[in-house]
């Protein structure tokens, strides 16, 4: 597999690099991050035998390439997927935080190329989403759906991605939609709305990722959990993402496709 990493100066661009190395399977043909164009990988990965130039020109990289993995900024995902669609490349998207609308803007480039959008690539998250939706689909109304996530001091979207992503699940489960299920911000005075799905968030530390959905009914409570100690598994769940994603049809894909367990 030829590989293009957008965002390769980032955390979680790094470390799939760092990971792809490692791998026979793997060719690193591109790395594109506009804060050091014009190193070498290798100066940021600490390995001197790397010498792949790092380009702000993504266009530039695209013809040797089978897979793209984003995970840059939300502002320059739409951009990005263009010039893959007009290379004819196929695209992971890691980064979040797109706004509402962007499903519907780039549903074109989907009948060009196939295209992952994961909110969280890892493979745990991944069955969590699809046990929240079970979930939500077998237990009655009266369980409130709680859902908390816990990130790093520097992360900037809230409610997290991938907390949006488990509370997508849960109101499709419950075949809803979570624009009309999603509770607003608690307030003293103001009870809960029946139905409705909240949301709580934490950020401090180095904390890479917590997330937990608890369904809280009448004399009992449910909570299913994710707890992400090393980030390395959301560049190995990228990995396998774009792996399976290389030759796939045009089309609109996620990570539950890639597991095989859609549930609904």
């Amino acid at each position: 597999m030829r590989l293009v990493i957008i965002g390769a100066c980032g955390r979680m661009g790094e470390a799939i690099a760092r990971l792809s190395l490692e791998r026979d399977d793997i060719e690193l043909v591109g790395a594109v991050d506009a804060r050091s164009s014009g190193e070498s990988l290798g100066q940021r990965l600490g390995n001197p035998t790397l010498t792949l130039p790092i380009t702000d020109q993504l266009a530039s990289v695209l013809s040797g390439a089978d897979v793209v993995v984003d995970f840059s900024a939300p502002s320059a995902t739409e951009a990005n997927l263009q010039a893959c669609a007009r290379a004819g490349v196929a695209v992971v998207v890691g980064t979040t935080g797109q706004g509402s609308g962007f499903a519907e803007r780039i549903a074109p480039l989907t009948t060009q190329i196939p295209i992952l959008i994961a909110a969280n690539t890892s493979l745990g998250v991944t069955l969590l989403s699809e046990l929240v939706r079970a979930a939500a689909r077998a237990l009655p109304t009266d369980f409130d759906i709680e859902i908390h996530e816990a990130h790093h001091r520097h992360k900037l979207d809230a409610p997290s991605g991938t907390a949006l992503k488990l509370g997508h699940a849960a109101a499709e489960g419950r075949g809803g939609a979570l624009e009309s299920l999603q509770s607003g911000p608690y307030r003293s005075g103001e009870q809960r709305s029946p139905g409705a799905i909240g949301f709580s968030v934490s950020r401090g530390g180095d904390i890479v990722g917590e997330h937990t959905v608890r369904f809280a009914g009448p004399g009992e409570s449910l909570t299913l959990g994710h707890y992400a100690t090393d980030r390395v598994i959301f560049a190995r769940g990228a990995l396998k993402a774009a792996a399976w994603l290389m030759g796939r049809p045009p089309g609109r894909y996620e990570m539950r496709d890639v597991l095989g367990i859609k549930t609904i």
